[in-house]
């Protein structure tokens, strides 16, 4: 008989804090703590956690303009970016590995290789060693998205081992593009994380047909928000006032291969969901459908994966002219 494989997962479904990257990193600090007591060997934080998705702010944008106002808005979401390796990616390291657990936590990543201008919404992997074993920059920001997040590449796409299980995912509606989530069930993943800033009923059947597609266990994972949780002092509180008073319910939950709710959703509050993940339930599901093995027509359908760096600069290039001083 094969041995039993067990993973114990906790969804962190955390209050927001927007423009409070500080305010959100003491937060994954407790809360990690707090699910790693409860027995969790890997906890999962929403989108964008720290660093914050601005529900509700266009930041002054129109087609064809930019207010100065938006411009100091997003001067400020900017500041509340991190960097990665840096001061608060080490914090939270740090409780990862104080509590001997993995930890995949939503940030927006300034970019600390070229301009520095760029900032990316980007799932960070930290082991419960505290080093950060990877991270996976969302491919495609999705409408207004796309004003405050740059694109990632496919040299992000990591799948890491978490107590005997491979764990990787996408973000929020990545998981709509089919060809994305055939490279993550191509790398054999087992636990699917999908953090969200998607909080409409609907989303659950996305995260089902995620478990049934890819015979795999799905976590869904998102923030509870509302409009009082943002700054009395942001310039563009305005902007807000067309929205609900709740931005995002939230909805987090957790989902076996076989396509049934193990855990959640929560609604409308803080919390976390626990599970006991049976990873031979993995290997079972497969039976009868494994969408990258038999189930799979490669001499009919042909899909490749670019997983090298697309670089805006390139300093290793050969020089266009000799250069005379070598002569």
């Amino acid at each position: 008989m094969a041995k039993d494989r067990t993973l114990a997962v906790a969804v962190v479904q955390a209050r927001a804090r927007p423009f409070d990257t500080p305010g959100a990193v003491a937060r994954v600090v407790e809360l990690t703590a707090e699910a790693a007591a409860q027995g969790a060997k890997l906890v999962l934080f929403p989108e964008a956690y720290v660093g914050g998705y601005p529900w509700g702010l266009a930041f002054g944008t129109a087609v064809g303009g930019r207010t100065p106002a938006g411009r100091r808005a997003w001067e400020a979401y900017h500041a509340g970016a991190v960097q990665v390796p840096g001061p608060e990616v080490d914090r939270m390291a740090e409780a990862a590995r104080a509590a001997g657990a993995h930890v995949a936590v939503g940030i927006v990543e300034r970019d600390a290789t070229y301009s520095g201008g760029t900032l990316f919404c980007t799932l960070l992997y930290l082991g419960p060693d505290g080093r950060v074993l990877g991270k996976h920059r969302k491919l495609k920001p999705t409408a207004q998205e796309r004003i405050i997040w740059g694109e990632g590449d496919g040299s992000t796409l990591p799948v890491v081992e978490a107590g005997g299980a491979k764990v990787g995912g996408l973000i929020c509606w990545e998981n709509y593009m089919p060809l994305a989530r055939m490279a993550m069930y191509g790398k054999g993943v087992e636990v699917y994380l999908a953090p969200t800033a998607d909080a409409r009923p609907r989303w659950q059947g996305t995260l089902q047909h995620i478990a049934l597609e890819g015979r795999c266990f799905v976590l869904g994972c998102n923030q509870y928000v509302t409009r009082d949780m943002y700054p009395e002092d942001l310039e563009l509180r305005h902007e807000l006032e067309a929205w609900p008073e709740a931005l995002c319910r939230g909805g987090s939950a957790i989902y076996d291969p076989a396509g049934e709710c193990l855990a959640g959703p929560i609604w409308d509050q803080e919390g976390i969901l626990f599970a006991e993940l049976d990873l031979g339930a993995v290997a079972r599901g497969k039976f009868d459908f494994d969408v990258t093995g038999h189930y799979a027509r490669p001499d009919v359908f042909r899909f490749e994966v670019n997983e090298r760096p697309q670089r805006p600069v390139d300093y290793g290039a050969v020089p266009l002219s000799p250069d005379p001083s070598s002569d």
